[in-house]
Parts: structure tokens; sequence; C-alpha cells
């Protein structure tokens, strides 16, 4: 199985007033994350993790690494390198860092995993075609500014991070209706 997600932000205290999570510490957002990630991930599954894993500054991310199930996929967000610095072998968590940028193929739909949101990727404009591109993207959390508007109106940009996601990492089909539950609840549909 291969899941999704992204700005998990683990061991990031701030994270809890920043998006306001339902969370009273960051210890219980933490088990409650790792706890959903192995109730679904099981060994052979992938994640792929679209930026922010663990926060910048945690001076021990093994411990989470070493407690979450499956392959894991990360594409690189504006927190990851200073923790992936502290990491000497990336082979014992099951870890593969990609590039900021990663196209794959996925139940037949060409897929563009970028932490930071894009206004165009492969196929993006491809609109009633089999062949229409998706954008799975991160960093934006579960903020509603205006600005964001254009990526709201858009099928194919799909927010993959944690808020918008119920904690867990997501199949592509969770993923879709997720995006589509949040973005008529903030466009009012």
């Amino acid at each position: 199985m291969i899941y999704f997600t992204s700005d998990l932000h683990l061991g990031h205290n701030n994270i809890l007033k920043l998006c306001n999570r339902p969370f009273s510490s960051i210890e219980e957002m933490d088990e409650h994350i790792i706890s959903a990630w192995n109730k679904k991930v099981k060994k052979g599954d992938k994640v792929y993790i679209v930026g922010d894993f663990i926060w910048e500054k945690e001076p021990e991310p093994q411990r989470f690494l070493s407690r979450l199930n499956g392959t894991k996929i990360l594409v690189m967000g504006n927190h990851d390198s200073k923790w992936l610095n502290k990491i000497n072998n990336l082979s014992d968590y099951n870890l593969i860092i990609a590039d900021k940028i990663v196209e794959i193929c996925h139940e037949q739909k060409v897929i563009t995993l970028s932490h930071y949101p894009m206004l165009e990727w492969k196929n993006s404009r491809k609109v009633g075609s089999k062949k229409l591109g998706y954008l799975l993207h991160g960093h934006i959390h579960n903020n509603v500014r205006e600005e964001y508007y254009v990526l709201f109106n858009k099928e194919n940009a799909l927010n993959v991070g944690v808020d918008v996601n119920k904690f867990e990492p997501v199949t592509l089909q969770e993923l879709m209706q997720n995006n589509i539950d949040f973005k008529n609840k903030v466009l009012k549909k």
C-alpha cells in the first residue's frame, strides 16, 4: 500500500498553537500521530512524506524514526535538513531522501510531489482528461489565507498535510476526499 502525508512537525511544540492542533501537549500530539501511522502503515508499505517530517531542532530524531512502520520516502521540506544531519545511517530507519520535487505514477495518475505548492506541474491543465496531473503539496497546513484560494479551486491540487488529513497518512482516495471536504468548507460550497 502507498500512503501520503506531510507537515507532521514531530517534536515541534509551537505547531500546536500555530495550527490550532487539538492536542494538550506536544507529547500527546506525537503519540497520536505515531499511533495513527502504525495502525494504517504495515511493514511492506510506503509512505511519501512531503516535507516537514520532524522539527528541525529535534535533538533525537531517531526516537520518532525507529517507531514508524514502513518505508519512508522524504520529499524535502523547509524544516528537514537540520534533523537529517543527526542521522548516521538512513537505511536503519527505512528512510529514503528524495529530491525536492518528485514525479510518480500511482493509480494511473501522474503525480507531482512538492512540499511547496505550485501553480503549474506536469499535466496540470489537462482537466477532463485521463492524463490530468495531480499536485500533492504541504507547507500551508490548514491555513486559509486568500492567496491560497487559487489552490482551493483546483481539484487536482491536494494538500497532503496532517492538519487537513486527520493526523494520519492517507491513501490517494482518502486524500482526494479529505481535500474535497476541506475545500468545500473553506469555499462554503
